[in-house]
């Protein structure tokens, strides 16, 4: 039996960190062992008020989402291995992301290079096209395209962009999060994200 307390099921416009781990819990997205070991590891800030952006973060904290980053990554060349290998953990390793490679296009990167990202899924070849103005950013569709491959066909889950109230001018990362239709339903009932 969870000792989660439960909170009012309608949408709150405030709440902490550890309210969104509670909600998490109770719609089965994260098992009470996942919630305990989140909540230790941000005790010192668990119990103070976020904002949506933040509660979306704490997704990826929960490790039920991954996050793809707005500001700069190492390489373009690298860093798309690493985030699938981010996903597929959060898939339950259910397929197999094998041989990912960036093949660069012929333009010149500060022109919008059009380069193909190209992966193995349980050995056969998935290849997304995806457009680069440096060597140190992400083409987010391409990013979130891949990632929605490593959710095996029979699972019930699928990856979704989590929606949030944004800041004009501020850049934000993507927030890409595996759940079933239910569950996405209880996650806007009750902290207000969009899908």
């Amino acid at each position: 039996m969870s000792n989660a307390s439960s909170f009012t099921s309608s949408f709150m416009s405030s709440f902490t960190y550890a309210q969104v781990g509670v909600v998490l819990h109770e719609i089965g997205m994260v098992s009470e062992e996942r919630w305990r070991r989140g909540l230790e590891e941000a005790a010192d800030w668990a119990h103070d008020e976020v904002h949506q952006y933040q509660a979306a973060r704490a997704l990826v904290h929960f490790g039920v989402a991954v996050s793809v980053h707005a500001d700069d990554i190492d390489s373009i060349y690298d860093d798309y291995e690493a985030l699938l290998e981010e996903a597929s953990e959060v898939a339950d390793n259910s397929v197999t992301i094998s041989h990912v490679r960036l093949i660069e296009g012929e333009e010149e990167l500060e022109d919008g290079r059009f380069d193909t990202l190209e992966f193995e899924r349980d050995g056969e070849v998935v290849t997304i096209e995806a457009e680069h103005f440096a060597e140190d950013y992400y083409d987010h569709e391409a990013a979130c395209n891949a990632i929605a491959y490593t959710a095996h066909d029979d699972d019930t889950r699928e990856w979704h962009s989590v929606g949030f109230d944004r800041d004009t001018y501020r850049v934000y990362d993507t927030i890409m999060l595996l759940a079933t239709p239910e569950q996405r339903k209880a996650l806007t009932d009750r902290l207000g994200f969009r899908f």
